[in-house]
């Protein structure tokens, strides 16, 4: 009797190890999933740049625009709204393609399409007979501009200076100067000491350059230049 009775006991306690390892197998999750990570997921990026339509009240001096397939540039503009019909925009563009200058009047409100151009850093390297060649620093790509394409500009670029280029369906439409450079004196009249006084005198950079500048500067005295106006700042 005591025989049997220690059997149902140690077949009741098996039974009850096997429940608790069921149940404790229940609460532990698959190898597979125990191993398994959260995903990680990057956040997602809209594939439209703009949500709204511009309109010709977008327009505003440095605004590039698309007009019958071709990058333009405003370089002035102004709203008018006369006593007796429709407001409307006065606008002066540059084509950055041909470089021709006209003057073009959009209704107010009407729909206009915003060029997309892309801009890089490049530094300009040298002068490559009548053209210009500015490298990618990281990749060592070289890009060049005619001599035609910079103009008036290159009074103010340095080799090893940064600048920016624009790009167009693929290819260099114009670059952007610094709009601060940093130029030497190669000519002037002697200084005439740090004085308070007012008075100017012409000098010339390195660049080939001549600006005004004030009367105390001197040879190899390094200035700062407003690249837009051709303006002396003040001395580096």
């Amino acid at each position: 009797m005591a025989a049997l009775r220690h059997l149902a006991g140690a077949t009741h306690n098996h039974r009850i190890a096997a429940n608790s390892s069921s149940l404790f197998d229940l609460q532990r999750p698959p190898p597979c999933l125990a191993a398994a990570r959260p995903l990680s997921l990057a956040p997602l990026r809209s594939r439209f740049t703009r949500l709204y339509a511009l309109s010709s009240n977008d327009i505003k001096v440095g605004f590039n625009l698309e007009v019958d397939g071709a990058p333009w540039k405003i370089l002035e503009f102004l709203h008018v709204k006369p006593g007796k019909g429709a407001a409307f925009v006065r606008t002066k563009m540059r084509n950055y393609i041909t470089g021709n200058t006209v003057e073009k009047t959009f209704r107010a409100g009407s729909t206009i399409q915003e060029a997309s151009i892309s801009k890089e850093t490049k530094q300009f390297t040298y002068k490559d007979g009548s053209q210009f060649v500015f490298m990618d620093l990281t990749s060592f790509e070289e890009s060049r501009l005619n001599e035609s394409d910079v103009g008036d500009r290159q009074k103010w670029l340095k080799e090893g200076m940064d600048c920016t280029l624009l790009y167009w369906n693929g290819r260099i439409i114009d670059f952007d100067l610094p709009i601060t450079v940093r130029l030497t004196v190669t000519e002037t009249d002697p200084g005439q000491g740090d004085s308070a006084q007012g008075g100017t005198k012409p000098a010339t950079l390195e660049t080939g350059a001549v600006v005004n500048v004030p009367s105390f500067v001197d040879v190899g005295d390094d200035v700062l230049i407003d690249s837009r106006t051709g303006q002396y700042m003040s001395r580096a």
